[in-house]
């Protein structure tokens, strides 16, 4: 009797672990919001201002010390969430809208036109994305409009290739085939019997890639690629605090605040995977 309801338990069980990494996702990136948009009105100090001696380890006073120029680190990471998180958001709406719409009318048309964007989709996935983002943006110039640009670039094409799978998958089904017997036109049949039901991958994938977007916008502006000083971005703020490693507090709060809005959004596209996509609980 124990070993036949075991099984039973463990389905039970198995919904309450998965919730509490979502709810820790949720919270976490909660949090990075909030503060993006009230920080200015609650924070400290000033983040481009000397508040106190350079280089000062984590005190009462400055809770994660101050930088090689006086300024308050707390402050600078949590001003941070300003720039960093809203390139975010603009990378991945842009990314996806763009690679989204690409790819369905490359799965939903076929031939020359699939082929013309599928090729150019190929291009772009064969080389590493940050090679990819640091060339686009050296080339244009640095800079934090640049740098979206470029990764911009190099994120349309992950959308693409995914919603043209999508896309032809759905456009196979017997519901599809009833359309058009009934006199749907072609863009009647996309927007109406085909696009709803291929956005559930690209919502996950757009939750988990908010994260990586984040992180590589730090990746280009550590090599001088995004944000410029002083400008209180958490990349640069890590850049700086490499030139003095011993001064450990100098990176690790920005550093800290990139592994925390990673590890929530996983979290969270996780739990989106799992309540959407029927396949991932089986």
């Amino acid at each position: 009797m124990s070993e036949t309801s075991r099984p039973d338990r463990d389905q039970r069980r198995r919904p309450g672990r998965a919730r509490l990494p979502a709810l820790i996702g949720l919270l976490v990136v909660l949090f990075w919001i909030v503060v993006a948009l009230t920080v200015q009105w609650w924070a400290p100090y000033d983040p481009l201002q000397m508040v106190a001696r350079r280089l000062r380890p984590p005190s009462a006073e400055h809770w994660l010390g101050t930088d090689a120029l006086g300024r308050d680190v707390l402050t600078r990471t949590l001003f941070g969430a300003q720039q960093s998180l809203p390139i975010s958001v603009v990378v991945v709406l842009a990314g996806a809208g763009i690679g989204s719409a690409l790819g369905a009318i490359a799965g939903f048309l076929g031939g020359i036109v699939d082929a013309i964007i599928m090729r150019a989709v190929d291009i772009t996935l064969s080389l590493p994305a940050v090679l990819l983002a640091m060339a686009v943006a050296a080339s244009i110039g640095p800079g934090l409009t640049n740098a979206t640009i470029a990764m911009i670039i190099v994120w349309w094409p992950l959308y693409a290739r995914l919603m043209r799978a999508e896309v032809m998958s759905v456009k196979r089904r017997d519901h599809v085939d009833a359309a058009i017997a009934g006199g749907a036109g072609p863009m009647r049949l996309l927007t109406r019997h085909i696009l709803p039901l291929c956005w559930t991958p690209v919502l996950i994938n757009a939750t988990m890639d908010f994260g990586q977007v984040v992180l590589l916008t730090a990746s280009l502006s550590f090599i001088g690629l995004g944000a410029r000083p002083p400008s209180p971005e958490w990349g640069a703020m890590i850049s700086e605090g490499a030139t003095d490693f011993y001064y450990w507090w100098v990176a690790f709060g920005p550093g800290l605040a990139i592994l925390s809005v990673v590890m929530g959004t996983n979290f969270l596209g996780d739990a989106l995977r799992d309540a959407l996509d029927p396949r991932s609980r089986a």
